[in-house]
């Protein structure tokens, strides 16, 4: 099978995902309630800083085979 290259964004897109599902897990498991006003602009910053480094690491891989 052959190797692919790492999706930087897609990776952190999933752990994102992941520990948000985590957090409303364990608070309904503990009665305590999540505040969504500090969770969905965190997931849009966590988002955007993930696309901005893959695309940065893609770039930098472009570069690296054009050499």
């Amino acid at each position: 099978m052959r190797k692919h290259q790492l999706d930087l964004f897609s990776l952190i897109a999933g752990a994102l995902f992941t520990v948000i599902s985590l957090v409303y897990l364990v608070a309904a498991l503990n009665d305590q309630s999540v505040n969504g006003r500090i969770v969905i602009p965190v997931a849009f910053i966590v988002l955007g800083a993930g696309g901005l480094a893959g695309a940065v690491v893609a770039v930098s891989r472009r570069s690296r085979d054009r050499s």
